[in-house]
C-alpha cells in the first residue's frame, strides 16, 4: 500500500519529478544504499548517515550526491511538537578531481524520526533525476498521509528551489476515499532550498 501511494504521488508530481522525454531515474534510495567513502568527511560529530543517493543535481557531466543525516540518539531526544530533531540534507557537487564539495544544506526538509505518528519514522526515500530531487514521507495512524517535497535546479540562478509539495491522506477504514493536494510555485512563490521548512509550510 505504501509503495503504491508513493508511486501515485510521483505521477501527480509531474511524471517522476519532472522528467523530460526519454529521460530516466538516476538513483533512488530508501535507506539501504551504501554511502560513498567520501561521505564521512561531511558528517559532523554526533551524527550518522540516514540515507544517500547519487545523480545529477546541477546538470553538468559529473555525478553529485545527496546525504541525509540523523542525530545519534534521535529516537529518544526528538519530540514531534516541541523539539523535532533536525535531519540535515546536504547537497554535494562532484568535482573534476573526483572529490565532492558541499554546495548547500537544509535542516527542515526531512521529518523527524517520530513525526509519523503510529507508523513511526515517516521517511521513505530519496530520488534524484535530471536536476530534480524529491524526499518522500508516509505516516499517520487511522488517518494515513503521504508527502513528497520536490526541488528543482535553476540553471540561470545556479541554485535549487522548491518545485512542488504534494501529498494525500485517507482513512484506513476507507482507503479508496483519498484527498490529494499539490502546491506549486503559484501557491508558495519563490522558495530557495535553504529556506524551506516542512514544519511551517503545510497543506
Amino acid at each position: 500500500m505504501i509503495h503504491q501511494r508513493i508511486l501515485f504521488l510521483h505521477v501527480l508530481l509531474g511524471g517522476m519529478i519532472g522528467c523530460t522525454n526519454g529521460s530516466r531515474m538516476e538513483n533512488t534510495s530508501s535507506g539501504s544504499s551504501d554511502p560513498s567513502d567520501q561521505a564521512d568527511a561531511f558528517i559532523p560529530h554526533g551524527y550518522s548517515m540516514l540515507d544517500s543517493a547519487s545523480g545529477h543535481l546541477n546538470m553538468d557531466s559529473i555525478i553529485d550526491m545527496i546525504l541525509i543525516l540523523k542525530k545519534d540518539g534521535e529516537e529518544t531526544s526528538s519530540e514531534p511538537v516541541d523539539h523535532p530533531e533536525e535531519r540535515p540534507l546536504l547537497l554535494l557537487l562532484g568535482q573534476a578531481n573526483n572529490q565532492f564539495r558541499l554546495a548547500t544544506q537544509n535542516k527542515q526538509t526531512v521529518y523527524c524520526v517520530n513525526c509519523g505518528g503510529m507508523m513511526g519514522d515517516p521517511y521513505q526515500g530519496l530520488v534524484i533525476k535530471d536536476g530534480y530531487f524529491s524526499v518522500e514521507h508516509y505516516g499517520g495512524s487511522g488517518l494515513r498521509w503521504s508527502r513528497i517535497i520536490t526541488y528543482r535546479y535553476d540553471p540561470k540562478e545556479k541554485h535549487w528551489f522548491l518545485h512542488r509539495d504534494g501529498g494525500e491522506s485517507f482513512q484506513v477504514r476507507n482507503p479508496d476515499d483519498v484527498d490529494t493536494y499539490m502546491r506549486t510555485k503559484k501557491d508558495f512563490g519563490t522558495v530557495r532550498f535553504e529556506a524551506f521548512d516542512i514544519y511551517q509550510q503545510t497543506e
